[in-house]
């Protein structure tokens, strides 16, 4: 029996993260999609691999993308289905403090900008708000427009600290979050950023990197809930 035909016997139908994996965008496994830190839940969606990958679904955000096939060993069966925990604003609310903190500290540590990456050091801009709202047991989105549409879209007036910031010319591309008195922080690119995390301005009368996001200024969301894909 090949490895594959072994982790298919998952009586639950999922399958456990032993460690951090890398996932695709494609079965050619040349450009990271996201990543999947230890712990976390998903399935198989085909029995049948493809150019040496198969494609998975994330339990928790719903994300799906290809996973090589020589990494089915670094996943187990799960002993139990993943189920995801209804959050209420009030409690979000209560972990907003510790929710900018965590970028706060990811900040700290050198690090560059990773597209595809939610594993520290280095992230993507979703990536972060996704990993910032998970250790205080908030699901987001994976990407920043999807992380836009499940937001409450709120007016500039009403931003508070932990709102997100989303930025796109002709879709959202990008997302930020607002830490109060006009800044804000990601995980900006290389070509118009500052290749990883930092705080901006919401301004345009800011340096160069904070203008160039305040003209792709696009929207402002407050997170109500907890993803339940």
């Amino acid at each position: 029996m090949t490895s594959l035909e072994q982790l298919l016997q998952s009586p639950t139908g999922e399958y456990c993260c032993r460690s951090d994996l890398d996932l695709y965008d494609s079965s050619n496994c040349d450009r990271l999609a996201t990543q999947a830190a230890a712990g976390r839940h998903l399935k198989i969606l085909s029995n049948c691999s493809a150019n040496g990958a198969i494609k998975v679904r994330l339990c928790e955000d719903g994300y799906v993308a290809w996973l090589p096939v020589d990494k089915l060993t670094e996943m187990e069966p799960a002993k139990t289905v993943y189920v995801a925990i209804a959050r209420s604003r009030s409690y979000i609310e209560s972990r907003l403090r510790e929710i900018i903190a965590f970028t706060k500290a990811a900040m700290e540590v050198p690090n560059y900008y990773l597209w595809g990456g939610t594993l520290a050091p280095n992230y993507d801009c979703s990536g972060l708000m996704q990993a910032a709202f998970a250790a205080s047991g908030i699901w987001l989105p994976r990407d920043s427009y999807q992380q836009e549409a499940f937001t409450k879209r709120i007016a500039l007036e009403e931003l508070l600290a932990g709102d997100l910031i989303f930025f796109g010319i002709q879709k959202v591309d990008h997302v930020a979050l607002y830490l109060g008195d006009g800044y804000y922080i990601h995980s900006s690119g290389k070509e118009i950023g500052r290749n990883g995390i930092a705080i901006d301005r919401l301004s345009g009368e800011g340096d160069e990197v904070s203008r160039s996001y305040s003209q792709k200024l696009w929207s402002f969301g407050r997170v109500m809930s907890s993803y339940q894909p």
